[in-house]
């Protein structure tokens, strides 16, 4: 069986980031601990990967992440507690917690990049192709992406990204694509990716977004990637280069998501992605709703 043709198993999750701009909030606790509505941010993430058939979870930790790993373990003095009570609702959801699939983790060391971190996956992953995904962006689990991208690559046998389209003057803040269609196909192939881009040098409005799929090989495109925008080992700059080359492994495909999807990238999304899902809840949507009108009826400019 050629890598091409291996079934993705394992997913890589990057949770090293120092969380800046949550400060002072993130001191002393990491960024993807912070509560959207009743769960961990990192906790959607995984429930994501595992909904997918993603077992086998790397995450890519820092200093000061243990309460990541605390949050995936048990507790049994809590559960006792909790079944002692009679409160099977919260035991359940601690336990869920506690289940979701066989979390490893290693650490980072130096913050150099995404691609850095991507790299520390490798012992671990082998030649199998393997999902990234980043505690950023929130997938709603009603809507199809990882599942497509996954298929994608076992039909390409390169590496696929995520794309959403945005405003042209917000795609300064992305990895941009330039695309090209392919006839009879859903997916397109990737021509070029610039991280970042300033607005007037973009080639695109299609964004790269926190899903990837990869082939093996960029394993070893970052181990001979140097330093990229920022200073850092950009897996954009990574996946140019597979975009660019052919062989296998090579080639770069796109998947253009219209799903729902909810940012946590800074202070400003990540209430607006709380809000957001807090509707959506059976238990707090109703009431969230009734208040909102009233509420915003009495604001002043």
């Amino acid at each position: 069986m050629t890598t091409s043709q291996q079934t993705v198993r394992k997913a890589v999750i990057p949770a090293a980031g120092l969380g800046t701009r949550f400060l002072p909030a993130t001191k002393a606790m990491p960024k993807e601990m912070l509560p959207v509505v009743d769960k961990p941010a990192i906790q959607y993430v995984v429930e994501e990967a595992v909904n997918v058939g993603l077992n086998d979870i790397l995450m890519i930790t820092g200093r000061n992440k243990r309460a990541l790993e605390d949050h995936f373990d048990r507790v049994p003095s809590l559960e006792d507690t909790l079944e002692a009570k009679g409160d099977l609702a919260k035991l359940e959801s601690i336990q869920a917690a506690s289940n979701l699939g066989d979390i490893h983790y290693v650490r980072q060391g130096d913050p150099n990049g995404l691609g850095h971190a991507v790299l520390r996956a490798k012992q671990h992953v082998g030649r199998e192709p393997f999902a990234v995904l980043l505690g950023d962006d929130l997938i709603d689990a009603r809507d199809e992406l990882l599942s497509t991208m996954i298929e994608v690559q076992a039909k390409t046998g390169g590496s696929v990204v995520a794309l959403i389209e945005v405003e042209p003057s917000q795609i300064s803040a992305y990895g941009c694509a330039d695309v090209q269609s392919i006839d009879g196909e859903s997916y397109v192939r990737i021509n070029k990716l610039v991280e970042k881009p300033d607005v007037d040098e973009a080639p695109s409005n299609l964004a790269v977004i926190g899903r990837y799929v990869l082939h093996p090989e960029v394993f070893e495109v970052l181990e001979r990637t140097g330093p990229g925008r920022g200073g850092e080992i950009q897996l954009t700059d990574a996946l140019q280069e597979l975009a660019a080359g052919s062989g296998e492994g090579y080639g770069v495909y796109g998947v253009v998501f219209r799903g729902r999807r909810y940012d946590t990238g800074d202070k400003l999304s990540y209430l607006k992605a709380c809000v957001q899902l807090a509707i959506d809840s059976d238990d707090l949507g109703p009431g969230l709703r009734d208040w909102l009108p009233s509420f915003t009826a009495g604001l002043t400019k």
